[in-house]
């Protein structure tokens, strides 16, 4: 009786673990000049828009960032700053369903 309640309760568990998993999305991108070039050592940040969490990444050598388990039901605000400019403000909505959405933010730099 023990062994098939623990098993009960393991795979619920499980259960759970798979639906939180899924209500979790990724935001990769590239910062880049108005030119197309790459801006490694930009800082991007993104506000979670109920919470007003904001959250930074330093892009790589190649430009590129990445933020990782932003609620799928969030909208958020990304911008990028480079040395004094900014990039225009973008919005990743709650209604974009790819699962790992890209987006390319361009600071107005030469």
């Amino acid at each position: 009786m023990k062994t098939a309640v623990y098993a009960a309760l393991l795979a619920g568990l499980m259960l759970v673990s798979v639906r939180a998993s899924s209500d979790f999305r990724s935001l990769t991108g590239e910062v880049t000049d108005k030119a197309g070039n790459a801006l490694p050592g930009a800082v991007v940040q993104i506000e979670n828009t109920k919470t007003l969490d904001v959250r930074s990444f330093i892009t790589d050598k190649t430009g590129r960032y990445c933020f990782n388990e932003l609620f799928d039901d969030v909208d958020y605000i990304v911008r990028a700053h480079y040395r004094t400019t900014w990039s225009r403000a973008r919005t990743l909505s709650k209604f974009n369903s790819k699962e790992n959405p890209q987006l390319t933010l361009v600071v107005p730099v030469d």
